[in-house]
């Protein structure tokens, strides 16, 4: 456990095999009518309730002060509750594997925000990675979705927009992370935070009950303890690999995304989609090998 925990590579499969399980999960709420504002509520909720109980089992106490409430806070609203709400509210008009090839997007853009505000530059291997999965991603974009249903370009627009937060998540996360944090803590607080956040946005829509859940109960549990676990190493992720390194997640939840929305959904994709995700595939590869250096 204590090599998986120091490793940047086993972290990084981990984290984004999680990230692809989820993908389905949201799909399945969706066709079973739960508000995307409620799912992206549990899946905050649930992380960080059952992470919380994972520090109190270790007897861990938390550290509260200004700059701590002030991570969690602006790390909530753009890492979490303004991309997951996204990705909800766009996978039943693209599926639950396009919806995830969105992820793939945010390592250029994370590249990009991190030479210009020079937090960590990769070598040229791994600046060619990324650029390869980039292209993979921009195949997989032009399809537009399942195969024979594709989608209105304003649900690919408003898609775009989940790599944009996402990519400003992993840089802020790197320069403002407090100085000898626990990294489940960090989870905990900033999933509360978020939870916090969506709780309010469903009272004012007067969306708050949670009844809605108790129709699909085993895929609620499966979602809470997916998110619980994947952030657990997200965390720790982002301390061993740094952020750009972090956002390869992406790249590797996009293809179990296109596998579980195949096999357990029965999406179909044009053989451009699965082109691009075998592009994508070859760059995870590259950077992979250029962190290793």
């Amino acid at each position: 456990m204590k090599s998986l925990w120091n490793s940047a590579f086993a972290l990084l499969l981990l984290t984004g095999a999680l990230l692809g399980l989820t993908l389905p999960f949201g799909k399945i709420a969706s066709q079973n009518s739960v508000p995307p504002l409620l799912w992206t509520f549990t899946f905050s909720f649930g992380a960080a309730f059952l992470l919380c109980l994972s520090l109190a089992a270790r007897r861990h106490r938390f550290t509260v002060t200004a700059h701590a409430l002030r991570y969690y806070f602006i790390t909530a609203a753009i890492s979490y509750a303004v991309p997951n709400f996204l990705i909800f509210t766009v996978m039943p008009h693209l599926g639950a594997g396009y919806a995830g090839i969105m992820y793939t997007l945010s390592p250029a853009l994370t590249l990009l925000m991190s030479v210009t505000l020079g937090i960590r530059r990769p070598n040229a291997l791994g600046m060619i990675g990324i650029s390869v999965g980039f292209i993979g991603a921009v195949m997989v974009a032009s399809t537009r979705g399942e195969m024979g249903r594709p989608s209105d370009p304003f649900w690919v627009a408003l898609a775009l927009l989940i790599p944009l937060f996402l990519a400003a998540g992993n840089i802020y996360r790197t320069y403002d992370w407090p100085e000898d944090s626990d990294p489940v803590e960090l989870a905990v607080g900033s999933h509360f935070a978020s939870a916090l956040m969506l709780m309010a946005a469903m009272l004012l829509q007067g969306q708050a009950s949670l009844a809605p859940l108790a129709a699909i109960p085993f895929i609620t549990a499966a979602q809470i303890a997916a998110s619980a676990a994947m952030f657990a190493f997200y965390f720790r992720l982002q301390a061993v690999g740094g952020p750009v390194y972090l956002s390869q997640i992406g790249y590797v939840g996009a293809g179990v995304g296109l596998l579980s929305g195949t096999m357990m959904l029965g999406e179909r994709y044009q053989w451009m989609t699965w082109a691009g995700a075998a592009v994508i595939v070859v760059g995870v590869v590259m950077t992979t090998r250029a962190q290793a250096r």
